[in-house]
């Protein structure tokens, strides 16, 4: 019975300090001082550094929904509707889904290693004897770069996971293009493209602070900063998921 209990004990502690760090970031985000500076690199480092990746998961996920959804339609004789099929599963849940898997692979892990390994050499002391606040200072601008550029990224998921079904549909379904752009604007309805929005905002934040809290909660050495590496990128992945289930949920029953 003690194992379970420690257990316990020790996961209600990191959601306590998880808790605590995003009240610190929400004052860190209203009041003085505002690293600017730092801001724009990270909206450049989670930005414009995702980009390619989240391009080519938005490509080929639009290839192989249209061409799955196209062979199954087919035999019901309505294969001219996959735009419809494509456009609602990449607003509503692929396309933010994936585009946050993505970056949680690419900067939430790189996130817990550079902090965890500013923790481990004693570099976030040192700024704290310095006067800085490191949740100002490495924290703040991360979180807020995430949830600014995982919807922009969100968007540009879905409209080349379009295009990428675009293809598939006039090359291999030999589906008119105008057919398919028709039933891609009739498949969407404005519920669907607040759903779209509003995942991607949340998703942004919980990657980006699940991964500065791991880091710096960050213990060990080199070692240390493997696990929570490793860490950083289970908790936000199933995070990740976990939230798409509940906001699904929650604004179904707000918006339809």
């Amino acid at each position: 019975m003690i194992a379970p209990v420690e257990w316990i004990k020790s996961a209600l502690l990191e959601v306590q300090e998880y808790l605590r760090l995003t009240g610190q970031v929400a004052r860190g985000t209203v009041s003085r001082p505002f690293y600017v500076r730092d801001l724009v690199m990270q909206l450049e480092l989670i930005g414009i550094g995702s980009l390619t990746v989240v391009v080519l998961t938005g490509v080929f996920t639009g290839m192989v929904l249209a061409l799955q959804t196209g062979l199954t339609l087919d035999q019901f004789g309505a294969r001219s509707v996959v735009g419809r099929l494509v456009s609602a599963s990449m607003v509503r849940e692929l396309g933010p889904v994936l585009t946050a898997l993505m970056v949680t692979g690419r900067v939430g892990s790189g996130i817990a290693a550079e902090i965890g390994s500013m923790v481990v050499t004693d570099q976030v002391a040192a700024l704290r004897s310095l006067g800085t606040d490191p949740i100002r200072k490495l924290v703040v601008p991360r979180v807020l770069a995430g949830t600014i550029m995982v919807p922009i990224l969100t968007v540009i998921a879905n409209g080349v996971g379009m295009l990428g079904g675009l293809v598939i549909s006039v090359t291999q379904l030999r589906v008119a293009g105008s057919v398919y752009w028709s039933n891609v604007v009739q498949g969407l309805f404005m519920p669907d493209i607040w759903m779209g929005l509003t995942k991607p905002v949340i998703f942004g934040f919980a990657l980006v602070s699940i991964g500065c809290h791991v880091g710096l909660r960050t213990r060990g050495g080199t070692q240390g900063v493997g696990r929570s590496t490793t860490n950083s990128v289970v908790a936000a992945s199933v995070a990740i998921l976990v939230l798409d289930f509940l906001i699904t949920k929650l604004l179904m029953s707000l918006l339809y």
